[in-house]
């Protein structure tokens, strides 16, 4: 797992492929982060609880190799 420290208005930027995603920290209050994020339309962007009816096995496991990294 990568860590990354950001500050308001920063991004982060992933290519993978031929696909490029941006992550931008809009805002940082009280222990809560917003973050937009820009994605090729046939890139699925979930919250986790949407992600795990969605696909619970694949993220269980994808969750647990994260676990285990850090």
């Amino acid at each position: 797992m990568l860590v990354l420290s950001r500050k308001k208005s920063e991004q982060l930027i992933v290519r993978l492929g031929d696909q490029t995603m941006v992550f931008r920290v809009l805002d940082v209050d009280r222990g809560r982060v917003r973050i937009g994020i820009i994605a090729p339309p046939e890139v699925a962007v979930h919250r986790e609880e949407v992600a795990r009816r969605i696909w619970p096995e694949d993220l269980d496991a994808l969750l647990a190799q994260c676990e285990s990294q850090s």
